[in-house]
């Protein structure tokens, strides 16, 4: 079943008849629209799912989501509305649109390269993130001298560490495979042939091409240079290499499309393949490839240069620029770079001064993540939340900078002394360095050579830019007025719902009576002052805010279906049976537990919303079915923070499963709850 957040953006943007295609990058829904000009963004990122909304050029509308992007992907394209689209066909068809509107503006031929550059690693940026935190493993290995330098020079390691070391080698060592692939789908070429192509170069024996005797050494030694046909072929190690086949994927995609002008469409299964090889496989060994390791190396030499005259300078511009190029996406080149400067160099540079902008982009998301807890703004409390969580764990600075930053200018400013304080001080350091490519989290803290500086510098960075948005504040005095009133708006409404059962002329009996053992049995007229028996006043299983039922984030439990009751947004950890009673039903995943009673209430417990997905990480359960539970039994304790990381909602829905058999059930308490305090009252029927 296709989620109401999902409905909800499609809805936001027009409808899926004004969707031509979409796809996704790793934080961010990518639409390519029909029509873009009457989207309301402010209606788009009041959705709970939803950080930001950034318009683009050309009918595209990019929607962030954070960790959780791949779900709501998911989601949409199983919306009913959504099935004439064609999830394979999407990329064609934004390419027809985009022709069909004209030009996109004025930069739009940089865009679509910035896009294509995007595309061609957003899919294997998971890849990367997990081997990256292998090599930090074997960094922290070799810092706590458990193995020696593991990627010094005529090392060896024992078999068994050199298994380990093998684990992040097959990512990195294959990624110029991995770009081609993607690089030559989003231009529409036929991406396998282009994977074939760039596999030739790859091959052990086009490398033993250049140790064959009259092959002369060029490059630094790096590369050799030997006569085919009369020709010369420069033999590389395209290990790591993510030029090359960029540039083969542009031509590879020029070709294709030439060729099927020129082939009738009869044989260009075959011929169209065929002759793209034909021709690509020797334009690729000797001038493409070639041209792809000396141009990347051109400009990491240029980058290198800059650092080696001045490494304080080289320290402070870097976090200070990279505010400015992440959202035109100029920071992918400098993604290639680092993984060449790896490859040869044997170390990069870029990357230290890179987690200063990080931590401080970060750093300005904690501080306004406390001021949305302290003014009670719940949907930029979830939002925040979420950011963080994606950039402490995953290096991911995406959800912050278009969920939070680009849309309150006031944070810019503060970021950036704090992206200055962090630059400065890596500066004065000397620089920081690390031999592996790795996203700049908490978690990848190791994989630097100086660890006491980059992990101060990184500090500062963060807690600079958060206590300067906390004490200067990131919204205008508009847009504290406009958070004011809805929060007042809010607490207002809830106070409504809380009260409205509190009008009913004849008060309830205060005392809760077990289910047929002398419940009492008075008479209901139906009529507003009727009187109702109260049967049992059941307690809130976790600590946190009450959230009325019609407000919890999913259909099923906010229409009723499943049956009445309330949700609590948790402040805690743990979920306790709130009475005495039996465990019907105890999921090995941990999100639901089903309780019976002794009072005869049937109670469902539902901790947070789709967390069945997770397939029980982060969650440690207590009881099994079956078993005895008393008031205050532990039924199971979350990690909050996976939880939140992974954009699961934690509002959790207390509902009564059996309600048809008593009367009036009916919510007990707004706003800040504790464990047993009470929640839900059932009345006799």
């Amino acid at each position: 079943m296709a989620s109401k957040p999902a409905a909800d953006i499609v809805q936001s943007i027009g409808g899926a008849g004004n969707i031509v295609g979409l796809t996704h990058c790793a934080t961010r829904l990518r639409f390519q629209l029909k029509d873009a000009s009457g989207i309301d963004q402010a209606a788009v990122e009041a959705i709970p799912v939803v950080l930001g909304a950034v318009p683009q050029t050309g009918d595209r509308y990019q929607v962030v989501i954070g960790g959780a992007v791949e779900t709501v992907y998911n989601e949409i394209w199983a919306l009913p509305e959504m099935k004439k689209i064609s999830a394979g066909d999407s990329i064609a068809d934004m390419k027809a649109a985009g022709k069909a509107k004209g030009p996109r503006g004025k930069f739009a031929g940089l865009d679509t390269f910035f896009e294509v550059l995007s595309d061609s690693f957003r899919p294997i940026l998971g890849a990367l993130l997990g081997a990256s935190l292998f090599i930090t493993f074997m960094a922290l290995m070799a810092t706590l001298g458990v193995i020696p330098a593991w990627n010094a020079p005529g090392v060896t390691l024992d078999p068994s560490w050199q298994f380990v070391n093998l684990m992040w080698q097959g990512v990195f060592v294959f990624l110029p495979l991995m770009v081609a692939y993607n690089a030559s789908k989003r231009m529409g070429a036929d991406p396998w042939v282009g994977f074939g192509i760039m596999a030739v170069v790859m091959l052990p024996g086009f490398t033993a091409l250049g140790k064959t005797d009259g092959a002369a050494s060029v490059f630094g030694g790096h590369a050799s240079v030997v006569q085919i046909f009369g020709l010369p072929l420069t033999v590389f190690d395209y290990s790591s290499q993510v030029f090359p086949p960029l540039l083969m994927a542009g031509v590879l995609a020029a070709l294709t499309v030439l060729l099927k002008k020129i082939i009738p469409s009869s044989v260009q299964l075959i011929f169209v393949p065929f002759i793209s090889m034909l021709i690509m496989i020797p334009l690729t060994a000797f001038l493409i490839g070639p041209i792809g390791v000396y141009g990347g190396a051109g400009l990491g030499n240029f980058l290198k240069s800059i650092n080696d005259f001045s490494p304080f300078i080289f320290a402070v511009v870097i976090p200070l620029a990279y505010p400015f190029m992440v959202p035109l996406g100029l920071h992918w080149p400098l993604n290639a770079i680092m993984l060449l400067n790896i490859q040869s160099l044997g170390f990069d540079f870029i990357q230290g001064p890179m987690g200063a902008w990080n931590f401080a982009c970060f750093g300005a998301t904690a501080g306004v993540l406390f001021l949305a807890i302290r003014e009670k703004d719940r949907l930029m409390k979830q939002t925040a939340t979420g950011a963080l969580a994606a950039g402490l764990l995953g290096g991911i600075s995406e959800p912050s900078l278009y969920g939070i930053h680009l849309r309150f200018k006031r944070i810019y400013p503060r970021m950036l002394i704090g992206c200055l304080v962090g630059g400065v001080i890596i500066g004065l350091g000397g620089g920081v360095k690390t031999s592996a490519f790795v996203f700049t989290s908490l978690l990848t803290i190791p994989a630097f050579n100086n660890i006491p500086l980059y992990t101060i510098a990184i500090a500062a960075a963060f807690f600079t830019a958060m206590i300067l948005v906390i004490l200067s504040g990131y919204q205008t005095p508009e847009q504290k007025a406009e958070v004011a009133a809805q929060v007042d708006a809010d607490e207002a409404a809830e106070s409504k719902k809380a009260t409205a059962g509190s009008h009913i002329a004849a008060p309830v009996l205060a005392t809760a009576v077990v289910s047929g053992t002398g419940a009492a049995t008075g008479a209901r007229t139906g009529s507003a002052t009727a009187l109702a028996t109260l049967l049992a006043t059941i307690g809130s299983p976790v600590a946190g805010i009450v959230v009325p039922l019609d407000e919890v984030p999913d259909p099923v439990f906010s229409k009723g279906i499943v049956g009445p009751g309330v949700g609590v947004d948790p402040t805690g950890d743990t979920v306790y049976a709130p009475a005495a009673g039996k465990v019907l039903v105890a999921q090995p995943t941990g999100h639901a537990f089903g309780l019976l009673l002794d009072s005869g209430v049937e109670l469902l417990i539902h901790v947070g919303i789709d967390t069945v997905n997770l397939a029980g990480k982060g969650f440690d359960v207590k009881v099994a079915a079956g078993d005895r539970v008393e008031t205050g039994t532990p039924l199971v304790t979350f990690d909050r923070m996976l939880i939140e990381a992974a954009g699961y909602s934690l509002v959790t829905p207390v509902l009564v499963t059996n309600a048809k058999k008593f009367g009036s059930i009916d919510q007990a308490a707004s706003g800040h709850v504790e464990v047993g305090s009470p929640l839900i009252k059932v009345a006799v029927k």
